[in-house]
């Protein structure tokens, strides 16, 4: 995960297998509902071009992104709705303009940064990797939000592994933003790879091998849980250990207020 023009390349595509599945929308079909409550699909592409805006400030002016922090925190239950609302308030057309400046502007910056260069964000502060993998992440994550909106189902990547593994590194700020002490050891994943990704029967693993708190199932089941994309109980995931079954409740992949997830489905 160190090579920041192969996480770039796998963002780009991410981004373009999403717009892919708008680019080509009536109106009406922008003002369909998604998973997430009062959300649309204009919703959706309007929080990944504030986000992609958000991230291009960080990365090119980080004392004004400092400014916008300050306003994230005066209002940590608005901020993201907010921006979301002012986006999708926009026509169609501009909208998907917008995302698509903003993006293409935010890798090139990246592309460019010099190594080791760390960029300030709502979390800890991230290097070019790290925050081309957060950006992969949440454009992963809110394309599903669309692809379920639109009765679509997008067949698995290996781009999975990128978010696989930004859920394990963001384990010990999900404990944070809750309150909460993270355990002190390290975890290990294995995770099937999914069908057509890898080799047949190919696990993708993080973490030391002797680690005594481990998760095992699919990879699927666990990007969607740490994006709170589905409720535990409707994984196929395991618990190894009270320390990793206390994790896999209280999961996120993204930085910001602690996540409400989704109910079970059976709930719906």
């Amino acid at each position: 995960m160190s090579d920041p023009a192969a996480v770039l390349d796998d963002l780009q595509a991410e981004s373009e297998e999403v717009d892919a599945l708008v680019r080509d929308l009536a109106a009406e079909q922008w003002a369909a509902p998604t998973p997430a409550p009062r959300w649309t699909v204009a919703h959706q592409i309007a929080h990944l071009a504030w986000t992609d805006a958000a991230a291009l400030l960080a990365a090119t002016d980080p004392e004004a992104f400092a400014a916008e922090t300050e306003k994230a925190l005066a209002a940590p239950d608005r901020f993201v709705d907010d921006g979301a609302e002012e986006g999708a308030a926009l026509p169609p057309a501009e909208l998907l303009a917008r995302w698509r400046e903003g993006r293409e502007r935010l890798h090139r910056v990246l592309r460019e940064a010099p190594a080791g260069t760390r960029f300030p964000w709502y979390g800890p502060a991230m290097s070019a990797v790290s925050l081309a993998t957060a950006r992969l992440m949440e454009t992963w994550a809110h394309g599903q939000d669309v692809a379920d909106a639109l009765g679509v189902v997008r067949p698995p990547t290996a781009r999975l592994r990128h978010v696989a593994w930004i859920g394990l590194r963001a384990r010990d700020y999900a404990y944070l933003v809750r309150g909460l002490t993270p355990p002190a050891e390290p975890f290990r994943l294995e995770l099937s790879a999914p069908e057509g990704v890898s080799e047949a029967g190919a696990v993708w693993t993080f973490g030391p091998d002797d680690a005594p708190q481990a998760i095992t199932g699919p990879a699927l089941d666990f990007c969607l849980l740490v994006t709170q994309r589905a409720h535990r109980a409707d994984t196929a995931l395991v618990a190894h250990g009270a320390d990793a079954e206390e994790w896999l409740g209280i999961a996120q992949a993204f930085a910001g207020p602690a996540g409400q997830g989704r109910e079970p489905r059976g709930n719906r």
